[in-house]
């Protein structure tokens, strides 16, 4: 008895879309771990098998094409101030849908000064620089949720 192939990669899309870190699941005698590890979103698949069977059966290849293109992403990253969201939510660049972006990478920024919104249960909450100079960087979509502590900005 083995996991399906398709029920796996289903888990490791969910841990890797989800704020869990480490999923383990138990299906008659395979057990399958799943760990996300944050410094390089990388998914890592452990199966653990009973000794008297063979482990030829059980050796899964988690699909890994994420990892490959995270370490590049992170090398490319330019020196610079980190401005980071102080809360959860949900990130816009503007104002209002259609409004010009607060600014744009190349933009002058000084302390203080409006980078973005982050929409929190329904209140629109301004983010200002805590620090002045270029916007290298913009680390965020439009309209995408945004974690307590994630890098918005990069200002050099």
């Amino acid at each position: 008895m083995h996991m399906d192939l398709r029920k796996l990669k289903t888990l490791i899309d969910l841990v890797a879309e989800s704020d869990i870190e480490e999923l383990e699941v138990t299906e008659g005698e395979s057990k399958v771990r799943i760990v996300k590890s944050s410094a390089s979103q990388q998914n890592q698949v452990v199966m653990m098998q009973p000794q008297q069977q063979h482990p030829a059966q059980y050796q899964v290849a988690a699909p890994a094409p994420v990892a490959a293109a995270a370490p590049v992403e992170v090398a490319a990253v330019p020196e610079g101030h980190i401005v980071k969201s102080p809360m959860v939510g949900t990130f816009y660049r503007s104002s209002a849908p259609g409004s010009p972006a607060f600014v744009e990478i190349g933009s002058e920024i000084k302390e203080g000064g409006t980078l973005c919104i982050i929409e929190a249960m329904k209140l629109l909450n301004e983010i200002e620089a805590d620090a002045s100079g270029v916007v290298k960087k913009i680390l965020v979509e439009n309209g995408q949720p945004v974690e307590f502590g994630q890098p918005l900005f990069i200002i050099g």
